[in-house]
């Protein structure tokens, strides 16, 4: 095994991690953790076009490059791109400590190989399988899905922890609200008949894998009660978004405010980062939300426990099924149950005793519909 030097003697770091959004933010405590241990070397982020979205906002990263891996479901243009290129980009910004970062249900080894190819003398990830010379320290992956499994952060501190750095002074998710954007969600608001100032809740119908959507009219039925109490709702999601939130909003009596495919991601921030609440599934503006600290009901479709909201307070609202930890992004079971199955009722109840009296922010309570 290649001997490891210290962080001090570190020049340009590497953090490889190629899927969603939501996966580069649940990194960023432990991109922080490298930051602070080698402030003097240079940190480059990886990742993919979504992932790549929040360069802006990522306070700990000096630079960003986006690199579509063909190893990794790639996103709707179906583009992969050449991995001849970026070995020679990797070769040209003289990396010297790579850290690949993946799920426990993703490899590392395609870019570990690409790494050696780029003659990066440290590389390191956590894998299942002996890398033997693919990585110069090889942490052994202990993850085993199912119940009971490390967090998504929590693994990838592991990983950075087995090279000598010490955790951060935050665990908490980084992401970075600037003042343009909180000017411009505060405009958005006002176009939208939201009174500056006032409380509001925001609802995330949307996700980018439909087994990980509660059905978006489910959705608004839940709503429906705390939009008859009094409570500003305020929607929002991409584009092709619109027709969830149409139907979420149409299961509605009573006004809210659509900011649908209106917002920069630095503008959704600013927005999550004013509210109340967030009412969403497992998706982007969910881990948002606990980087921001804006407690979150999270409709959480059981196909993989790794990703809960991290250090907010939090309602995680799922039905306990046979089939649970599947990895599908289609649902092959009738009816969608692990979702399906928890009443707009019980998201409404969730959501009031979040706003009447937050729960400790590291223990999200997972409540399970029991229909």
């Amino acid at each position: 095994m290649t001997p490891m030097p210290v962080p001090s003697a570190w020049r340009h770091v590497l953090v490889v991690r190629l899927d969603n959004m939501g996966d580069v933010l649940m990194c960023t405590p432990a991109m922080r953790a490298l930051k602070q241990a080698a402030p003097q070397a240079r940190l480059t982020l990886l990742t993919s076009p979504s992932g790549a979205r929040l360069a802006p906002h990522l306070d700990m990263v000096d630079g960003v490059t986006v690199f579509r891996a063909s190893w990794v479901k790639p996103g709707h243009t179906g583009v992969v791109d050449d991995e001849a290129d970026l070995v020679n980009w990797l070769r040209s910004e003289r990396v010297d400590v790579a850290v690949i970062m993946t799920s426990a249900t993703q490899s590392p080894l395609p870019m570990a190989m690409l790494c050696r190819m780029a003659g990066i003398p440290v590389r390191t990830a956590q894998a299942r399988e002996n890398p033997y010379a693919l990585l110069s320290h090889w942490r052994r992956d202990v993850d085993r899905l199912g119940p009971g499994m490390r967090h998504e952060v929590e693994r990838q501190l592991d990983l950075v922890g087995a090279l000598g750095v010490p955790r951060p002074d935050s665990l908490r998710l980084g992401l970075t609200v600037r003042d343009a954007d909180r000017l411009a969600a505060r405009n958005a608001l006002l176009a939208a008949g939201v009174l500056p100032g006032g409380p509001y809740i925001v609802v995330h119908p949307g996700a980018t894998a439909p087994s990980r959507r509660y059905p978006a009219a489910m959705m608004g039925e839940a709503v429906r009660g705390l939009v008859a109490e009094g409570w500003t709702c305020v929607f929002c999601g991409s584009e092709d978004e619109r027709e969830a939130v149409r139907t979420a909003r149409e299961a509605i009596a009573g006004h809210t405010a659509d900011l649908c495919g209106q917002l920069s991601l630095g503008e959704l921030a600013a927005l999550i980062e004013g509210a109340s609440l967030l009412i969403g599934n497992n998706s982007g503006p969910a881990h948002m939300a606990a980087a921001l600290g804006t407690p979150v009901v999270c409709l959480y479709a059981l196909t993989n426990p790794q990703h809960t909201p991290w250090q907010v307070p939090a309602r995680v609202m799922s039905h306990e099924v046979p089939c649970r930890d599947c990895l599908q992004s289609v649902c092959p079971q009738p009816g969608h149950p692990c979702l399906r199955n928890v009443s707009p009722h019980d998201v409404a109840i969730a959501a009031r005793t979040l706003l009447a009296q937050p729960l400790a922010p590291t223990e999200p309570v997972h409540a399970r519909a029991t229909c």
